[in-house]
């Protein structure tokens, strides 16, 4: 399986994709018109950036549907592409990583403490406690990420609980 997403792997992955998707989906919200996120990149649906992506571009909920599923696929295919440590853990830990990488983009994910020295070096924990560090924006302390990150809101478990739940 370490060249296949964990995502696409039968149907423990239509569940795993399911969960996943539900839990960024969460996190994200959804706007079904493009708008400037909290970085200034346009944005639309739950989360879905790229090239084509404008302000005042519309899309319906099947579209935005099928952005996130096809969105979190392809994070989660570069994330396996430079840490395929990630096969080893635990399905929420992997969720919990996954999200966050969706969230700040796989270039910074990648290029990560949490990944290039926690997660290859096997220290687990670590990588989850890593998370509590990515809550800024331009050097500004973003209550929303910190809520994602560290301490969750009514009904939503942050990344750093899911991940360390997973241990």
């Amino acid at each position: 399986m370490a060249n296949k997403s964990r995502y696409l792997a039968g149907a423990a992955g239509a569940v795993l994709l399911a969960a996943a998707t539900a839990y960024t989906g969460s996190w994200e919200g959804n706007s079904y018109t493009a708008y400037l996120d909290s970085g200034g990149v346009p944005t639309i649906c739950k989360g879905h950036t790229g090239p084509e992506v404008h302000l005042g571009m519309k899309a319906t909920p099947a579209e935005c549907d099928a952005m996130l599923r096809a969105d979190i696929l392809a994070h989660e295919r570069r994330m396996l592409a430079c840490a395929p440590e990630l096969q080893t853990v635990s399905d929420k830990t992997y969720i919990a990583i996954n999200d966050w990488a969706f969230n700040v983009g796989t270039g910074a994910a990648c290029e990560s403490t949490l990944i290039k020295v926690k997660l290859r070096k096997g220290d687990i924990r670590g990588a989850c406690e890593q998370l509590s560090r990515w809550v800024f924006v331009k050097g500004e302390v973003i209550k929303g990420l910190t809520n994602r990150r560290v301490t969750g809101t009514p009904g939503r478990v942050s990344e750093r609980a899911l991940c360390l739940a997973g241990l």
